[in-house]
């Protein structure tokens, strides 16, 4: 049986034909299904005679397009591994994954090249080297134009189960971006997983603020806008041509990250405006609030629904919950300090929890597996869970657990589950503070604790990091950003969030408070906080009074 994912676009090709499959939105640039499906046999007949064959590892550095769709589903047609790497990581981070995966074959715009020529250490495994884009002949001829032509159909490779797709790097929120390696049968079972549960599918359109889930939606059989915004600064999208493409194009459904909606929200609201087109919105990548998914159910029609999955780079998605069942039902919870609830396990999925250990887990047993309403390790099995890392036995050994014929991935974070099955999400196992005096421990976990602050008028968001005092043992201290706009002084803001600290018992030992005007986050979804700079940030600011 061949599990080459890139059967999926010939199937929407075969089934839709000269239907719209994807869309420009800065260009306005539209290719039907058909249209999609030749130029990727083109692309795969070119990058074949070029040298580029089964397992031949591809970096691929192209700005969210057509071109960008059709090049992956071409490498997918050959068996060539795609490397996919979020150029907002910073450029050390860029060039030690680059030089971790190696890469055989390098298919870049013309600025990627300068890159590659700037810093040619970690590109010496590069063979074969293709530029997509006028670089006046300084990187060869531009293959986008040699794509135009028909070549006739690419018969694609046969591939197994566990032949590798592509390599996806982590964002590296708690350490350095890690490659997770995705075989065509993972890619599988995220479509069946996501046309089955969400109901994606031909007559949909996406607009998706993350590219990657672009090739989802042409697999799928729907329209995929791409829009016009940098997918490395979702939180910089401007509201106004996001909004734009949505009612030019009918857009029905959209994915991104918290930073995004939380723009998009607010802009329609000051504007009194409505996006009537959108039956469907998925936000993922952090913690979702109350306040937002109420927002956006304000601009949304009344019967529009808004999904929050719950996973990770390695297992994705496996829990999610619909919009209404937080604003009605857990939000107050949430709020309360209970943690963020992120639903119920998917079809196929097995969520448990464990006792958190920083430390490999080489084996348990089910009766290990804590009761409802304990604080532990999430753990997931099921099939859109990767197997592992790339050249990473290290982090291998941390993350995945044997239980016979199967395995466990450990999310790294830390959660519950309630009584009716529901997952509840705490925050990072790396990111909780334990405190110790007096032969007594306490954890402090961040999302429970964050929650009682951000009830504050004021607060934006707020952050639970752990510092090392003079004492050498851990203090805890909050970090607040305050909301844009704030105009009373900080000393005012600290005396009110230290006083709701001290109110509240699951606080109490919160001993230092500070604000920060804007916090680090993460580049691909801009709402993770990057507790570890906040964490440096507060022992700086309190040097000499802890």
């Amino acid at each position: 049986m061949n599990h080459n994912i890139a059967h999926t676009l010939t199937k929407s090709a075969a089934l839709l034909g000269e239907q719209t499959g994807l869309i420009e939105a800065v260009s306005g640039r539209e290719m039907s299904f058909r249209e999609l499906a030749t130029r990727s046999d083109s692309y795969a007949h070119l990058l074949e005679k070029k040298g580029i064959k089964p397992g031949t590892r591809v970096m691929l550095m192209v700005k969210p397009s057509a071109d960008f769709i059709c090049l992956t589903f071409a490498l997918f047609k050959i068996g060539a591994p795609v490397i996919l790497i979020d150029p907002g990581m910073g450029y050390k981070n860029l060039l030690r994954c680059i030089e971790g995966v190696r890469p055989l074959a390098f298919i870049g715009i013309p600025k990627a090249h300068f890159f590659r020529i700037l810093f040619r250490k970690p590109f010496a495994t590069v063979k074969y080297s293709l530029c997509l884009g006028n670089s006046l002949g300084l990187f060869g001829k531009d293959i986008s134009q040699a794509a135009d032509r028909d070549y006739g159909a690419y018969h694609s490779y046969k591939a197994a189960e566990d032949d590798l797709a592509a390599i996806i790097f982590t964002t590296g929120s708690t350490g350095p971006p890690k490659g997770v390696r995705y075989e065509h049968s993972i890619f599988e079972a995220q479509l069946r997983l996501i046309r089955d549960y969400y109901g994606i599918g031909p007559g949909q359109v996406d607009q998706p603020a993350f590219p990657l889930f672009a090739l989802f939606s042409t697999a799928l059989g729907a329209t995929a806008v791409i829009p016009d915004m940098d997918p490395t600064q979702p939180a910089k999208v401007n509201p106004q041509r996001f909004v734009e493409s949505i009612e030019k194009y009918g857009v029905t459904y959209s994915f991104g990250s918290p930073a995004i909606w939380n723009v998009i929200s607010r802009y329609c609201s000051k504007g009194d405006r409505r996006i009537k087109t959108l039956d469907k919105v998925l936000m993922a990548g952090a913690p979702v609030s109350g306040e937002l998914i109420a927002r956006m159910q304000d601009v949304l029609s009344p019967d529009a629904n808004i999904h929050t999955p719950y996973g990770a780079t390695e297992s994705l998605p496996i829990v999610s919950i619909e919009g209404r069942e937080i604003t009605e039902t857990t939000w107050q919870h949430t709020r309360a300090g209970k943690g963020t609830c992120v639903g119920r396990p998917l079809p196929g999925i097995e969520i448990a929890i464990l006792p958190i250990s920083d430390t490999v887990i080489p084996t348990f047993q089910h009766r290990d597996f804590l009761l409802p309403g304990v604080i532990g390790e999430i753990i997931v099995s099921g099939d859109v869970v990767t197997r592992g890392y790339e050249n990473n036995k290290n982090e291998d050994s941390m993350a995945k657990i044997p239980d016979g014929k199967r395995f466990w991935h450990r999310m790294g974070d830390v959660g519950y589950l309630d009584e009716e099955g529901r997952l509840w999400f705490c925050g990072r196992r790396a990111h909780r503070v334990v405190l110790e005096s007096k032969n007594i421990t306490e954890t402090l976990y961040t999302i429970p604790c964050e929650a009682i602050f951000n009830n504050h008028p004021d607060v934006f968001r707020s952050a639970l990091v752990g510092v090392m005092g003079s004492a050498k043992q851990i203090v805890a201290v909050m970090v607040v950003e305050p909301e844009k706009g704030f105009t009373r002084t900080t000393d005012q803001l600290i005396a009110e969030v230290k006083k709701m600290g001290k109110d509240e018992p699951l606080t109490t030992s919160i001993q230092y408070y500070l604000v920060h005007p804007d916090f680090p986050v993460d580049i691909r979804h801009n709402a993770k906080i990057y507790r570890e700079k906040l964490s440096i940030w507060a022992a700086e600011e309190l040097k000499g009074l802890i």
